[in-house]
């Protein structure tokens, strides 16, 4: 069997060169689509609550910012690499251009296990990231936002460094922030429902009715916990098995969305949920189900376990779940695919209103961010599946399509290339 190469960036980057010989993109535009135009690596001391001194490595590319400030989040991982990093930052370049808001893409990280720290070792690591880039982000230039393993108390950490050393209130620096802080309404829930209005638009095309389609949820952290929550109660779907980085669940008569989060609550994993099977994670993405939603990590669907997808839907709320040699796989079997910088758009988008509202000073409430949300990424997902259709390519190399051709223009328009 052949070997596949499972550097993110290097999948981002082919990716993008399998876009750029259907656009028939100029090979000095390509070249330059192909890198980040900036990365910073640095290091954070940090000093632990028994009086040590630890050093964290800390990323943070700004892949492109032709269209706007970059955007993107901050993850803390153990396994982070800066190649992951450039992965995430080019994907969030694709995901606000197909999304058409006016920003650009970027990633942050850090190595580091934040299981095994304290609140105030969290702390004072997030203050230190911030320490570092706090002269090369901003509302004009570079808006961060929480990620794996971030969330609104770490970006309230942050916001009040980056405010501690300009002297000056910018809430619109940091997006995912408390709702006190100015955070917005609707955006913790965002990236799963935004993924839920995509799936209600390919159920269309596929005459899929969503009121008890089978589903099966590879993740159960924010995102997918929320897909699993607002997909029972809101969209009808029967999920079936959802899975965490310990194993997975299963129940053919489905699984209540409060039973597996308050069984969660209590030990920490959705592993031996009263009225469920224990099955792996490699299980769960071969079940046969109506949709099945990869939301964990990139590398799931693979040249390994991708001709045993039975999903008729494979809808990406994880960042690069799928390799291009699964892809191919997935395509031929007909299985309608929902590439990741469109499906899990809606957290970047209502991330985009928060800093809209903060602009403004004016807050609006949840269903009016749902709405917006919905209209902004529907249209998007029907740009992609327009061009994947008058193109005569797959759902992945239309998103890449759409979203290339913006970034290209913006640089071709500013004369960069």
């Amino acid at each position: 069997m052949t070997k596949e190469n499972l550097n993110p960036f290097a999948i981002a980057q082919a990716q993008l060169d399998e876009a750029a010989d259907v656009l028939q993109l100029d090979p000095h535009m390509h070249a330059f689509l192909r890198e980040p135009m900036r990365e910073f690596h640095f290091t954070i001391p940090v000093r632990m609550d028994d009086d040590t001194t630890q050093t964290f490595q800390g990323f943070r590319v700004q892949y492109n910012d032709a269209r706007g400030p970059a955007k993107g989040g901050i993850r803390f991982h153990p396994d982070e690499t800066i190649d992951t990093v450039r992965a995430l930052a080019a994907w969030m370049t694709w995901k606000t251009a197909v999304s058409d808001i006016p920003l650009g893409g970027g990633k942050g990280g850090v190595i580091c296990d934040p299981r095994k720290m304290t609140q105030d070792e969290l702390e004072r690591l997030s203050r230190g990231y911030m320490r570092n880039i706090a002269r090369y982000v901003g509302i004009t230039q570079d808006v961060p936002a929480p990620d794996v393993n971030t969330n609104p108390r770490i970006m309230a950490w942050m916001l009040d460094e980056y405010e501690t050393i300009t002297g000056r209130r910018e809430p619109g620096v940091i997006t995912g922030k408390p709702l006190e802080l100015g955070g917005s309404a609707g955006r913790t829930p965002a990236t799963a429902m935004g993924g839920l209005f995509t799936i209600r638009e390919a159920a269309k095309l596929k005459s899929l009715n969503l009121e008890g389609a089978t589903t099966a949820v590879q993740g159960y952290g924010n995102v997918g916990s929320y897909a699993h929550i607002l997909g029972q109660k809101q969209f009808g779907l029967k999920v079936v098995a959802v899975s965490d980085e310990y194993g997975g669940i299963y129940n053919a008569n489905g699984l209540d969305c409060d039973v597996v989060l308050e069984h969660q609550r209590k030990t920490g994993k959705v592993i031996d949920c009263p009225g469920t099977d224990n099955i792996s994670n490699e299980e769960l993405l071969e079940l046969e189900v109506d949709i099945l939603i990869p939301g964990a990590i990139e590398n799931q669907l693979t040249l390994k376990n991708a001709d045993s997808v039975k999903a008729k839907i494979v809808a990406e709320l994880a960042n690069g779940p799928t390799t291009p040699e699964a892809d191919n796989i997935l395509n031929d079997k007909g299985i309608y695919i929902i590439p990741d910088f469109l499906c899990n758009a809606g957290g970047v988008i209502v991330s985009y209103f928060e800093m809209v509202q903060n602009g403004y000073q004016y807050y609006w409430d949840e269903s009016m961010v749902h709405q917006r949300l919905d209209k902004k990424i529907t249209t998007a997902f029907q740009a992609v599946n327009h061009m994947s259709q008058s193109k005569n390519v797959d759902t992945r190399v239309a998103a890449y399509l759409v979203a290339v051709n913006r970034v290209a223009n913006a640089v071709r328009l500013r004369g960069w290339v």
